[in-house]
């Protein structure tokens, strides 16, 4: 703590459970967003390449939605 302060860094502890922060988990709410809802997949390899076209596509064409999802710009109370 004292090295963060030294350096100007602010260290924010969370709660061991926070989906809502986890950016992983923010990832995961635009694949299934993507790729699950209302979605359906004769095969479990369909299912599989969809998932992998669709991160494949993060770069390109999911470029500006990850942007704004994976912020970490947080609201503190």
């Amino acid at each position: 703590m004292e090295l963060a302060k030294k350096i100007n860094m602010e260290l924010m502890f969370l709660p061991p459970y926070s989906p809502n922060l986890n950016l992983i988990e923010r990832l995961w709410k635009l694949v299934k967003k993507e790729c699950l809802y209302s979605k359906y997949y004769e095969t479990f390899d369909d299912f599989k390449g969809a998932i992998s076209e669709c991160l494949a596509k993060t770069h390109t064409t999911h470029k500006n939605a990850l942007d704004s999802l994976l912020t970490l710009n947080f609201q503190t109370f």
